[in-house]
């Protein structure tokens, strides 16, 4: 008890459906290639705005 839940900075919360499955392991899979053409930074972003959530620039990266 008196334990609190707080997001530790730089890290995020999503949910992915069962029929995205392979796809998000052949990302996980990939990742390190796939960051020398996109930073973190771009594609996150990128997600956001395909998705339609809203976000204010200043704290969406560090």
């Amino acid at each position: 008890m008196g334990q609190r839940f707080a997001w530790q900075e730089g890290y995020g919360g999503f949910n992915v459906g069962r029929s995205q499955r392979q796809a998000v392991a052949g990302y996980i899979a990939n990742q390190q290639a796939h960051h020398q053409k996109w930073s973190f930074e771009q594609e996150f972003v990128a997600l956001l705005r395909k998705t339609g959530v809203e976000y204010d620039s200043r704290y969406v990266v560090g």
